[in-house]
């Protein structure tokens, strides 16, 4: 009982403190209040284990035995004008060493995420005479360069709406008070509270009711970073028929995804399991690929109406992620919710298990090297893999620390290697690549502390542990 009147009283306190910050909307304040107060009730959803169910066919349908959809071009318009595409756009690209937002990194062609995108909205509406437009949910971190960026597409068609996501203040462990009541003025003191804030900021940008109001029906949401998340007639034509809320994609776990989250029913829904609600003694369980065969690519398909309707109803109560950080010194939580958690709330929801294709992401500088090389081919801004490579799995690829940044990255390869044929590559220590190098097989190269490695024009390396030039 003490516990709770401590907890009203921490909740008491924030609130005056929040309803001082005049950086944030009452919409920002009523939303972070309403989260903190979840997160102290303690209303972490437990999963009992005994309970899971693997999902049917029926819940998750085989990307396969969709319907194809309409052949004739008057028809796919129709479907098209549904449709709205949202890219979230508030994350940096900091962990590959770049300033400003992620989706200006130069993935392939000297063109960078955003641009692909564009590239392929724009071929849609041009093909069907549609009108799809594209919202992006930037983040306080990313809504000024993001406004300069996109002025150069104003001369395409395609209709650009950005809008931000929620500003919430970043919790001191301490007293429970709000970071920026404590002198911390600058971006420091905030954070962005994850994808599952697309919902509520939607409504509340008022960007929701504006479409609605013009009869779209669908909105279409992926990470910005995620090249196989292109627009799909079969799945839209699916759901529009099916009626169906929610749709997640989800494809089949390989060794590298054994930490994303998964589909499962659970008390006649479908809900995601994440890897942290798996209870201790069933981590391993989760991982494997036996039991959980399918993670989540965030790519995921909601009806605006029903985004509407629940947003109004405040019934999106997803799970909280409590993300502790450091801020000089001071030990700060963050409460996040993830987009894709909210599955369970919406009706008659669905998971698709889509090809791998649609899961193309770019979180480091090994997966750049990847969509950079003969591995895939650029066709009207779509990144599509190359029919010269026959097994369907790509090549494993580890680069040391020297090859982290882009900056780095691209310096070190003179031309991008041809790795049709490669399994796997590990790379270590100050190697630098010259032009028009194939790699084969398995390939390892060490440069030793303090020798500088070069790999020489044209060379032709497989199955090859390369230790120092002697090697080559």
């Amino acid at each position: 009982m003490a516990s709770a009147i401590a907890d009203a009283e921490k909740l008491n306190n924030l609130k005056s403190a929040v309803a001082g910050l005049g950086q944030i909307s009452e919409n920002e304040k009523n939303g972070f209040i309403n989260l903190v107060a979840r997160y102290l009730s303690g209303e972490a959803q437990h999963v009992e284990w005994s309970k899971i169910q693997t999902p049917t066919d029926e819940v998750v349908v085989p990307y396969e035995s969709m319907a194809p959809p309409p052949n004739d071009p008057v028809e796919t318009k129709k479907l098209l004008d549904k449709l709205v595409v949202l890219k979230l756009n508030g994350g940096l690209g900091t962990t590959m060493g770049c300033t400003g937002p992620k989706s200006v990194i130069e993935v392939r062609n000297g063109l960078t995420f955003l641009d692909l995108i564009v590239i392929q909205i724009e071929n849609l509406n041009s093909k069907y005479g549609c009108n799809v437009p594209l919202l992006l949910m930037n983040s306080f971190n990313t809504h000024d360069d993001t406004l300069k960026i996109v002025e150069k597409y104003f001369g395409s068609n395609v209709e650009i709406h950005t809008f931000n996501q929620s500003q919430y203040p970043r919790l001191v462990v301490d007293d429970f008070s709000p970071l920026p009541s404590k002198g911390q003025t600058g971006k420091d003191g905030w954070y962005p509270p994850g994808h599952g804030d697309v919902f509520p900021s939607l409504k509340n940008s008022g960007k929701l009711d504006a479409l609605l109001s013009q009869g779209k029906e669908y909105v279409f949401i992926a990470n910005s970073d995620n090249l196989g998340a292109v627009v799909d007639l079969k799945i839209l034509n699916h759901l529009v028929h099916n009626k169906n809320e929610y749709c997640m994609e989800v494809t089949p776990k390989t060794l590298a995804d054994v930490k994303g989250g998964t589909l499962i029913s659970y008390e006649g829904r479908v809900q995601l399991l994440e890897i942290a609600q798996a209870p201790d003694e069933h981590v391993n369980e989760f991982k494997s690929i036996e039991k959980f065969k399918i993670f989540n690519t965030n790519n995921l398909w909601v009806n605006l109406k029903a985004i509407k309707r629940l947003v109004e109803a405040d019934a999106l109560k997803m799970e909280i992620i409590p993300n502790p950080k450091e801020v000089e010194g001071i030990k700060v939580l963050q409460l996040e919710t993830a987009a894709g958690a909210a599955i369970r709330f919406y009706d008659n929801a669905i998971g698709c298990n889509v090809p791998r294709s649609r899961f193309l992401p770019v979180k480091a500088t090994s997966d750049l090297l990847l969509v950079q090389s003969d591995l895939y081919i650029l066709e009207d801004g779509f990144v599509i893999r190359n029919k010269a490579r026959t097994n369907p799995a790509n090549p494993s690829i580890e680069l040391g620390p020297e090859f982290k940044k882009v900056g780095n990255f691209l310096n070190r390869f003179k031309t991008i290697p041809s790795i049709i044929g490669l399994d796997s590559l590990k790379v270590t220590g100050d190697v630098w690549f010259g032009t028009g190098v194939t790699l084969k097989g398995k390939v390892v190269i060490a440069a030793k502390p303090g020798v500088k490695l070069e790999i020489p024009d044209g060379a032709v390396l497989e199955n090859k542990e390369i230790n120092g030039p002697e090697d080559l």
